[in-house]
């Protein structure tokens, strides 16, 4: 508060300071880090301060009485900063806190097109909340399977009580595909305990792809399913 108290003039914290003000990073060390509307000059010692004429009202907020960047701010400007693991165990933990989830968190950056640190934050988000709808699924999984040497596969099955997305009764393996990483409840993830163990205790493997693997990364889906298929037609 008193480095925003200084500048005097519209500041808020930001980047780095105002991720660990939001409880999703550090500070760092010696340094607190401000942002201003419209241009404003300070020198010092221990402040970093940004004069940013295009940071919306909006964008600040408060926490604890303090001003802060918005969450979404944060992030975005935490990504001109932070490699992909803290960038992402940030994200993790505003998703933990109920700040923000990573679905709503991705089409906010729809309307941040040229800001700095928001394509970078949408490309690692999209491979996390990337989903394909059924048709479309289905259509690319069905040559990446073919290629892999598996036979025609049934969809939307009924094994062991719970429909899967794709089985091959003749291999005794069911593939799921999953549109979502980050924002799981907990109902839904025991609901998927559940079905794995299930599938385990009856004897039938089961492999889980992302939907953005299926879409960007085929060779790869491609070669697990060869290797399984291959195991399991051994």
């Amino acid at each position: 508060m008193a480095a925003v108290l200084a500048c005097r003039k519209d500041a808020a914290l930001s980047h780095r300071s105002a991720a660990a003000l939001w409880g999703v990073g550090e500070e760092c060390a010696g340094r607190i880090d401000l942002s201003v509307r419209g241009s404003f000059e300070s020198r010092r010692v221990g402040l970093k301060l940004r004069s940013r004429p295009s940071l919306r009202a909006e964008d600040i907020t408060e926490r604890r009485g303090i001003p802060v960047t918005s969450i979404v701010q944060t992030l975005v400007d935490l990504a001109t900063e932070l490699r992909d693991g803290p960038m992402e165990r940030a994200v993790n933990e505003a998703d933990k806190q109920d700040l923000i989830n990573p679905e709503v968190l991705r089409e906010a950056l729809g309307e941040r097109t040229g800001e700095p640190g928001a394509k970078r934050l949408a490309a690692l988000l999209d491979k996390r909340t990337f989903r394909l709808s059924d048709d479309e699924l289905e259509r690319r999984f069905r040559p990446i399977a073919a290629a892999a040497g598996c036979p025609v596969e049934e969809t939307k099955a009924w094994v062991n009580d719970v429909e899967v997305d794709f089985y091959w009764p003749s291999l005794g393996l069911v593939v799921e595909t999953d549109g979502l990483r980050y924002h799981r409840t907990a109902a839904a993830q025991a609901r998927d305990r559940v079905r794995d163990q299930t599938h385990t205790a009856a004897g039938v493997t089961q492999l889980r792809f992302a939907h953005y693997q299926v879409r960007y990364e085929p060779r790869y889906v491609q070669a697990i399913l060869h290797r399984t298929a291959s195991r399991l037609d051994s």
